[in-house]
This record gives C-alpha cells, structure tokens and sequence, in this order.
C-alpha cells in the first residue's frame, strides 16, 4: 500500500496536471490566437509582472495563514479566471484576468514547493532516507505528471482546431520571413485564426479541466500543515515582518548566485511558447500544427522528468544540469541557421522534444535545489523561485514585439552562458559545506497527529 505522503504527491501531481492542461495550453497559443496589437503576448507579459509582485509578500501570508492546501486551492481559482477570461478576449478582459492570475501564481507555486519539500521530509525521516533523495524524487514524480499537461492541453486544441475547414495555404512568399529572417516590423502573417465558435468550444474545456482541478485538490489533499497554520494565526507575526521575508533571504549570498539560473528558467520556457509557436511553426505550418508540436514538449518534458528525477540520486544534480546545458545551447545555434521548410515536417517536432528534455532539467533539479538550500526559508526561498523565474518571463514577453527573433536568440544564449557561469559556484559551496538536513523534530507534531493505521482512509477535507 502507498504511504499517504505518496498519496499527496499524486493528488497534487493530478491537480496541477488538470489546471496545466487549460492554462499550459492557452499560453502555447496566445501569441498566434491573440496577435492582434501583440494582445496575447502582453497578457503573458501582465501574468508574469503580477507574479512578480505576488511574490513580494503574498506566499509567505497566505501560506501561513491558510496552509498549503487551501493557498493551492484559492490559487487555482484564480487560473480559472484567465480561462473565462478568454471567451471574449480582448484588452478589458485578458488584462484583468492576466492580473488575477499572476497575483495567484506565486503562492500556488511556492504553497506546491512547501509542500512536496514538507512530505520529502516526513518520508525520508519515516524510511531513514537523505531528505534531499526524497524530496528530489517527489518533484521527478510531480513533473512527470504535471509536463504531461502539455501534452492533453495542445490535443485538446488541435484536435478542435483541426475541425476549421478554412485552413489555408502558406504562401511562399510568407516562408521566406520564417525563423531568423522573422521580424514583427515586416512579417506579414496571413494564417488564419480559427473559426470563434472552435475557439469558445475550447475555452469551454479548458474551463471545464480547471475546475476540476480545484476539486481533486480541495477533497482528496491532505492538510499536512494545518496545526503550524493554526499555530501562526493564533500567535500572528507582524505584517511587515512576513512581508519583508522575501526580500530578507536575499541577504544569503547562494540566493544571489542562482538569480541568472532562475531567469533563465522563465526565458527559456518563454522562448517555446511565445516565439517558436509563431515564428516557426504557425508562420511555416499554421496555428492548427501548434498543439501538435507542443505534444512532443510536454511528452519529451513528462518522460524527462522522472527520469532525472530518480537518476538525480546517482549521479547528482551537477552533470543533470550540464545536459540540460549543453542540449539548449545546441537548440539555440541549430535555430539561429535553420530555415523553416514545411517539407522537413520532422525537424519542427525535434527541436521541442530536445526543448523539453533540457526545461525537465531545468524545473525538476532548480526545484529540488532551493528546496535543499533552503529548508527553514521554504515560503521565502519559493517566493523567490518564482519571483525571480517570472522576471525572465516579464524581460522575454516585454521585448518579443519590438526586437526580432535572431536577437531574441541572443540574448538567451548571452542568460544561459551566463548560467553556467554561476551554477557551478553554489554548487561548489554545497559541496564544501553542505546544508544540514531539517530537523526531524520540526514534523513531530504532524507526525503525532496522522500516526495512525495508514490501511484506514482518513479524510481530512472539512464539509
């Protein structure tokens, strides 16, 4: 029988699988579906801003006061919005609703990393583990689940889209601005956008998957942490002490040295969704291709992550790290020469199925590491993952409307190379002095409090 923090896992795995599946798979589209004036890109570039400012104080409150459970379920009702918001898109309505769903990203995210680092522990403790092998392989195991969403999101959209007869040639004169030679000053894009009641159909699903995610959280997801919530509202901390928590962990050095590998986390990931959906495969192929070739992403991130997951635990995180490297810095000169031609199909689906080995890298071991470095400062150092993950975002979708792709490509070699630079040096340290692991007293009284009969079910949703 599973252990019940390996039922948590699944639980929050699944959710966060169904809440991608809708949101995953509009972000892969708004570039091509909302390019009127750059609207779709400047939601991105709003969601990403009002992450950044949840960042600033909103996790360590929210998850304090209503534990990780309930921050995760609040959080994801504010995906939904955005959802909602895109059955009428339109400057009034993506923009609100691009607001709402930044200010819930960042405590779901960090409420999410809490979590699995909390259960990491309690399960290393329980079978005499090392806490960071447990905790590495519960977010390998969470990210198997949750890339998959890549994959449902785009068949969703292109098995509806597929739908439109009014798919039209592309034009020969409209490859030759394809790739590098792409420029928003000059691109003149005559794809045509689907047909809006295929649009509303998918909305509608897309909305459908999101609440149910909220549900499978809300009733199946244990409240791990209740007691030290409970414990925090009835001897509350000063605002400004809780609000300045985020910016206080920047005082460690180790913090200051991952920024670039975090920036570049956003950059990367924004690059695949914002710039190669519409530069290369709707301009050569058309929209209805979109999903396709981010089916192939989220396959190759699914597999990729459970893999380095478990394979974290012989070799490390630093060789996981240099793979995920070396592949996105051959993607980046590959896509610097390539000339897209729609009668080399394959290559369109090869370089996201690369994309998405190295962003498995990039997410599961990043992930981990913050959540070894930091294991007393979770709340914060998450807040910060995020934070400082959503500024490459906020750069990346500022700029795609006024520079063109070949400077894009730039830039995000100039950030990786960076990376690599400065990766090693935190590394370095932890080899030389390793964080100690949490104290295992920290859990006593949530141990006391579930020590139980785990063949019994337990609910502990509240009715």
């Amino acid at each position: 029988m599973i252990s019940r923090n390996f039922k948590n896992i699944l639980v929050i795995s699944f959710g966060f699988l169904s809440l991608f599946t809708a949101y995953g798979g509009l972000q892969s589209l708004q570039s091509s579906l909302n390019a009127e004036e750059g609207m779709g890109v400047a939601s991105l570039s709003v969601i990403y801003a009002s992450i950044i400012i949840s960042s600033m104080f909103l996790p360590p409150i929210m998850i304090k006061n209503l534990g990780c459970k309930w921050t995760i379920v609040a959080s994801m009702a504010c995906y939904v919005s955005y959802s909602i918001g895109n059955f009428q898109p339109g400057w009034y309505t993506l923009i609100p609703t691009s607001v709402i769903l930044g200010l819930g990203g960042s405590p779901l995210w960090s409420a999410k990393c809490t979590y699995l680092t909390i259960s990491g522990n309690l399960q290393a403790a329980k079978e005499g583990k090392r806490g960071a092998d447990v905790i590495n392989q519960y977010f390998g195991i969470f990210f198997f689940i949750f890339q998959s969403s890549a994959v449902w999101g785009n068949l969703m959209s292109s098995l509806i889209f597929q739908q439109d007869t009014n798919v039209a040639d592309i034009p020969a004169e409209q490859l030759q601005y394809c790739g590098v030679a792409s420029c928003d000053i000059q691109m003149n894009t005559t794809s045509s956008k689907p047909r809006e009641s295929l649009v509303w159909t998918l909305v509608g699903c897309y909305i459908g998957v999101g609440v149910l995610a909220i549900i499978i959280v809300a009733v199946f997801l244990d409240n791990i942490d209740r007691q030290q919530a409970s414990e925090f509202r009835g001897n509350r901390e000063p605002f400004c002490h809780t609000f300045l928590a985020t910016f206080q962990l920047l005082r460690d050095k180790r913090l200051l040295i991952l920024i670039p590998l975090t920036m570049y986390s956003g950059f990367e990931q924004s690059f695949l969704s914002g710039e190669y959906t519409k530069n290369y495969v709707t301009c050569a192929l058309g929209i209805h291709y979109v999903g396709y070739v981010m089916i192939c992403f989220g396959a190759a991130n699914s597999i990729s992550s459970i893999v380095f997951g478990k394979l974290s635990e012989y070799t490390g995180r630093a060789p996981l790290f240099l793979l995920g490297a070396v592949t996105n810095f051959c993607c980046i000169l590959a896509l610097l020469y390539w000339k897209p031609d729609p009668n080399n199909l394959v290559v369109f689906f090869v370089f996201p199925a690369l994309w998405g080995m190295a962003d498995a890298v990039w997410q599961t071991q990043t992930n981990a590491l913050y959540g070894v470095l930091f294991p007393k400062a979770k709340e914060a150092a998450f807040a910060n993952y995020r934070m400082w993950e959503s500024l490459g975002f906020v750069i990346a979708f500022a700029y795609s409307t006024f520079i063109c792709l070949e400077y894009k490509l730039y830039i995000l070699l100039s950030v990786l190379l960076l990376t690599a630079v400065t990766y090693p040096i935190v590394e370095y340290g932890e080899y030389k002095n390793p964080t100690p692991p949490i104290d295992e007293g920290t859990y006593s009284k949530h141990k006391e409090a579930i020590k139980t009969d785990e063949n019994y079910v337990i609910s502990q949703t509240s009715l």
